[in-house]
Order: C-alpha cells, then structure tokens, then sequence
C-alpha cells in the first residue's frame, strides 16, 4: 500500500470533542532543566493549547465539522481561546464560561531536540461537568466519532462515553495524562479505539516504566476496548485488534516541536474514522498528520490542514 497516499472522505464528517482548553506558554531552550536548576531559555511563545482544544482544531483543519464541549474562565485567556475556535470553524455553543476559575494554562519547556516538559494549572478544565455534556445530547446525535482524553474530571469522561455509546458514536480515548491505578472497565468497556502513547500504555498495563510495550500491547484489549493504537514516536504506532498487531511506520521528518504530536494524530484518526476509513488506513492517515505537525513550534499553531497535508506528502 502507498503510505503516502491521502484518503478520501465526505463531505464535513462529524466529530465531537469533550475536553481540555489551555494556553501554552512555552519556552524554547538548549536543553532541560534537571529538578532544582535554573536554565536561561531563548524565545518565548503564548500559543492555544489543551489537549481537547488541540484534537479539535486538528480534526476541524483537516476537514471535519467539530463542536467542541468545554470550559473556559470569564478571563483574557478564555476570550482568546473562544475567538481561536470560532476562526477555526468549530461549533462553539457547549464552551461554558466559569466566572469561579480562571481558564487552563500550561508552561511548557522545549529543548533543541524537540523534547518537552509540560506543567498544567487546570482550572475552568476540572470543574467541566456530566451536566456540560449531557446537554449537548441532540448534537451529538448528528456526529460520528466523539473524542475523549483525561485532562477533564473522569465524571465528565464516562458520561460523554456512555452517551456516544448509546448513539451509535465511535468513541476514542486518547488516555493522557496517564492515570495512576488505571481507568475503571465501565469506561474502557465503552471505548471503540483507544490511543495511548508508550508511557500511557505502561500505566494502563502496570507495567515497569522500562518495559517493552511492543510485546505487551495485545494486553491492551483485555482491558475491555476495542481496539487500541500505541504511539511509538520515531518508531511508528502499533495497531491492535482481535485479528492481531500490525506496525505503521513513522515518517521521517526533522522535529522541532513535538509537543502537539498526539494531538494532531488522536485528532486526524477521528477523522480519518469519521469519514468511514479502516482503523489501518487511519493510523497511516494519523501517522502523516503527526509527523507533519512536529516540524513546527507550539501546539495548535503546528496542525496542519488538509491542503498542507498533501503538499508534505508531495515533497517526501
């Protein structure tokens, strides 16, 4: 199969996202700091960010109609956000604004590698409720896949997943940050395609944090999903099903940033599988979006669209 190749879709599938909205502030730097140091960093950027609002905006870029469930506080960084989604095309009538919290920020350093660290101050994020996203109930009827990760209360998850279910929704769960002890099988039952990235897939597996996830990763199915796809970064994804595990290749591409990397791939997989693509296809689909977006600063900033898309894959 042409890994290069781009898939056909129609005309504005549909995704809903529940989830995160922050702003970055990031620090670009030779190298990290170790715990106690103080490194002098170099240019410093305020982007978009979250890793609801950035699966959002990647799936909107690449052609999907998305209404987006947030929370943002009545501040100048939830004014910014809400502008950003409306210019991007996104539905924005279930952002509730929190007059009690501010609205989510992240401090986030980069290092010349591309490698990062990132610190979050939720805010509006924790207080995102079951009732938040029971009221978007009729809208999410006219969706296809609904897209969920873990930066919200867990209330809030579960509820959006067994709503989806109910409706005949793909759900994805992109399980990050990683949560200690696990996620109840009430949720991960309800779970169509998980998408962890290697660290995550440990923690689900309570496995050392050394451990060979290439090995292990079909245990990610007893938890009661689906499927699952794990994100390797330089080495590709896994893609695991009942049928077994097949490995996508990653494309090799010079980082700069790969803080949004998961992101645009959680985000170009719902829409890859909104238009009715193979969970394979997909993948590559995703793995192509991914690549792409680690070749530029910051997180929203660094999604690509589809017109972008095609023009890196007409250059490799």
């Amino acid at each position: 199969m042409n890994e290069r190749r781009m898939f056909s879709k129609p005309e504005e599938p549909r995704v809903m996202v529940v989830g995160s909205s922050n702003t970055d502030m990031v620090i670009k730097m030779e190298r990290l700091p170790a715990p106690g140091e103080t490194v002098l960093g170099g240019e410093f950027l305020m982007i978009p960010g979250g890793k609801g609002a950035n699966q959002a905006v990647a799936a909107a870029r690449l052609g999907a109609r998305v209404s987006f469930v947030a929370r943002l506080g009545m501040d100048v960084f939830g004014d910014t956000s809400l502008r950003n989604f409306e210019k991007e095309g996104i539905d924005t009538e279930f952002i509730a604004r929190d007059a009690e919290h501010p609205s989510g920020i992240a401090l986030i350093f980069v290092d010349r590698h591309g490698e990062n660290m990132i610190a979050v101050a939720p805010g509006a994020n924790s207080r995102l409720s079951p009732a938040d996203v029971e009221r978007t109930s009729d809208r999410m009827s006219a969706c296809l896949v609904l897209v969920l990760q873990l930066e919200i209360p867990l209330s809030a998850v579960e509820v959006a997943a067994r709503l989806a279910r109910e409706k005949g929704l793909k759900v994805i769960l992109n399980p990050a940050p990683a949560c200690e002890g696990g996620l109840p099988g009430s949720l991960l039952e309800l779970v169509d395609v998980l998408v962890p990235n290697e660290s995550e897939a440990r923690a689900l597996l309570g496995l050392a944090p050394d451990a060979d996830v290439d090995s292990a990763a079909s245990g990610l199915l007893d938890l009661g999903v689906g499927s699952a796809i794990v994100t390797l970064g330089t080495r590709g994804s896994l893609v695991v099903t009942r049928d077994g595990i097949e490995s996508v290749p990653a494309f090799r591409v010079t980082a700069v940033d790969t803080t949004a990397a998961g992101d645009a791939f959680t985000g170009a997989m719902a829409v890859a599988l909104a238009s009715g693509i193979s969970l394979l296809d997909a993948a590559r689909f995703a793995s192509q979006a991914a690549a792409l977006s680690v070749t530029k600063m910051g997180a929203q900033s660094s999604l690509p669209t589809a017109e972008e898309l095609a023009q890196f894959l007409q250059r490799l």
